[in-house]
């Protein structure tokens, strides 16, 4: 399958899972919540083998979810989860996430902000960075925090094409130019 075909397959299968999102009342969570689900699955080398090797049974891969999943994830969740599974689309939920996060967020009008952080942020610390991105871009913008152990303290996002670099790594080297 070409890009062009994948890109368009991932999309259907985004926007039909923001539907059942949709109807469950939920659209922004459970995007987020299966985009936090394919990060976590990426980030095991043995979980992704697992639910994406062909000689494993779909049953088998989608216990193992159920098992790995139960308690940290919505219900609704695991179960997309499992369709994508079922359906083949094991290794693009990330993607299919991203892509549901997106869609959501043009629904509304809005501009997606990717925030990656050491920690995970609460409720109302997201609130004010979107309300100091959407001042510092002239957009309405929904950030989708990304908890990230390579950002040692501070944040980056990035808006478009445009980077906020907050992150101490940055900090620290912009003070090393500054004495060099």
């Amino acid at each position: 399958m070409d890009d062009a075909t994948r890109t368009q397959v991932l999309e259907g299968y985004a926007a039909g899972l923001l539907a059942i999102a949709r109807a469950e009342g939920g659209e922004d969570t459970l995007a987020g919540e299966l985009f936090s689900i394919g990060r976590a699955i990426d980030g095991s080398d043995e979980l992704r083998d697992a639910i994406t090797d062909i000689r494993v049974p779909v049953e088998r891969k989608q216990a193992l979810l159920v098992d790995v999943l139960d308690g940290r994830a919505s219900s609704i969740a695991i179960a997309l989860v499992n369709m994508l599974v079922g359906a083949g689309k094991a290794r693009y939920i990330t993607e299919i996430g991203r892509l549901m996060i997106d869609k959501a967020a043009q629904s509304q009008e809005l501009t997606v902000a990717e925030v990656r952080s050491a920690i995970d942020l609460d409720a109302a610390t997201i609130a004010r960075l979107e309300q100091n991105l959407t001042a510092a871009t002239g957009k309405r913008i929904k950030a989708n925090v990304i908890v990230d152990p390579t950002v040692v303290g501070g944040l980056v996002a990035k808006v478009g094409d445009t980077i906020f670099d907050g992150s101490v790594r940055s900090r620290l080297q912009d003070l090393r130019e500054a004495w060099a």
